[in-house]
């Protein structure tokens, strides 16, 4: 076969292949192109950058431990540092969608540090006689613990921003719950008048929702330190020094700046993907709230005539191609599509957590991109959301007037002066009558004018307590 000056030749136990001379990846990452085209979407940058950590770690560790000529390991660990700046992030082609439980993707990660390393020694591009990369980048590896490791940085170092940014967002909610502290409109509950409740009381309540959310995915993170980095295969960690084991866990801890701790039940960790779920369910957690606020501020907002028109979002774009001057809640909308993609990925993860046989999840690249997918974009929707529509948010505290004036939800502070079924009555005239309760009452003589008032100052129905005592 004449060979294309533009391409290299490699081999592997299944033949020969072309490679693109310039290429840093090599014959298992064509392959895995070949056989994984299937959507056009990379692996999570994240996850590729965490096993170069994990990969310059353990290069690290041979050399501190004489298992690998310096020369060699420091070569590993210069190209590590290298593509950790970005610049060799085009040679990482392999799918998300791949079989082999994240092989593919390691072998990607092992021939780029490869090529990279050879190249900083003055070799050329696929002569792994210089550096290989399973021999010398993949030593004392198995696709089966670094993999999951690097997958458990990628979701801590996401899981922070996250965090913060929900943090961010409880600051601002509560911003608006003392801003709003003085204003007063009805509640609704199933979308029928509640009663009476100030507009920073229902803030207060979404900024609670928001804290706990902060909190729990928060403290989750303790749940991903605990890595089975040397449990190579299945856990046992065959082929796997006892010194190399234990001081990659202190090199990875170093390099990472996590708190990381080696497994105590390494085969535990390889096998089972439970804290996958975890982690994502505290996801769908904070999905819901944010779905349930982003709901209620479009009810709220809607109009602005023919809705309830009581908050006003800010106008961040024009809302139609046909309708002139119609403006849509998209910041709000866009987050509710973002809380139901992260509902779903938490389906995916749970369903690839589940599907596990044995020794080995082969469903671990479905469950990594689904959960580092759901943290960016989870992460980037908070900060959108709170700086586009939160912090601009206003009242109209004339609708919130109308609609609360217009209401029987006062009727319910009469219950301990006439009883239910007389409040009930009044409350059925009322609208009857198109009369308020006030009017209402007055009108049939039921308590005179100075104790009603006080029953019905709707600022004290927004309190714990009888109403009027």
């Amino acid at each position: 076969m004449e060979l294309d000056n533009n391409y290299r030749i490699e081999k592997d136990l299944l033949g020969e292949k072309e490679i693109p001379k310039d290429a840093y990846y090599g014959i298992n990452t064509v392959r895995a192109m070949e056989n994984f085209n299937i959507s056009n979407k990379k692996v999570n940058i994240n996850l590729i950058r965490a096993l170069v950590i994990v990969k310059k770690s353990a290069s690290i560790t041979h050399k501190k431990l004489k298992n690998m000529e310096e020369e060699k390991a420091n070569a590993i660990i210069n190209a590590c540092d290298d593509i950790l700046t970005g610049e060799y992030d085009c040679y990482f082609t392999v799918d998300a969608l791949q079989g082999g439980a994240g092989t593919s993707t390691n072998m990607n990660v092992n021939e780029v540090i490869a090529n990279r390393a050879i190249e900083l020694l003055g070799g050329n591009k696929g002569d792994y006689t210089i550096i290989h990369p399973i021999h010398h980048v993949n030593m004392s590896q198995s696709t089966n613990d670094v993999y999951p490791t690097a997958l458990r940085i990628a979701a801590i170092n996401l899981l922070r921003p996250l965090s913060n940014a929900l943090a961010s967002l409880q600051d601002a909610l509560q911003v608006k719950e003392n801003e709003f502290s003085d204003i007063i409109k009805l509640g609704r509950t199933e979308l029928m008048d509640a009663l009476p409740m100030m507009v920073g009381q229902g803030f207060g309540a979404y900024a609670r929702a928001i804290a706990r959310d902060r909190w729990r995915i928060y403290k989750v993170e303790e749940r991903l330190r605990e890595v089975n980095i040397g449990g190579t295969a299945i856990g046992t960690g065959m082929n796997a020094a006892s010194k190399y084991i234990f001081l990659m866990t202190d090199i990875l801890r170093e390099q990472t700046g996590l708190g990381i701790a080696r497994s105590d039940y390494p085969m535990d960790t390889t096998q089972n993907m439970d804290v996958f779920v975890e982690v994502s369910g505290l996801l769908k957690s904070a999905a819901v709230n944010l779905m349930k606020i982003a709901n209620d501020l479009r009810l709220l907002g809607s109009g602005p005539k023919g809705g309830f028109g009581e908050l006003m979002l800010p106008e961040v774009q024009a809302g139609s191609s046909i309708m002139a001057g119609k403006v849509n809640p998209v910041i709000a909308e866009m987050i509710s599509q973002v809380s139901m993609k992260v509902i779903a990925n938490d389906s995916s993860i749970t369903f690839a957590a589940a599907s596990g046989q044995l020794e080995l999840n082969a469903f671990g690249p479905l469950i990594a991109d689904s959960l580092l997918e759901s943290l960016e974009i989870l992460t980037n929707a908070v900060k959108v959301f709170e700086e586009k529509c939160i912090k601009g948010i206003q009242v109209n505290e004339d609708n919130c007037k109308k609609h609360l004036e217009a209401s029987t939800a006062s009727a319910t502070a009469l219950l301990h002066y006439i009883g239910y079924d007389r409040a009930s009555e009044i409350a059925k005239m009322a609208l009857k009558e198109n009369k308020t309760i006030e009017e209402t009452v007055l009108s049939q003589g039921i308590l005179p004018k100075e104790e009603l008032e006080q029953i019905l100052n709707p600022y004290q129905l927004t309190k714990p307590g009888i109403p009027g005592k």
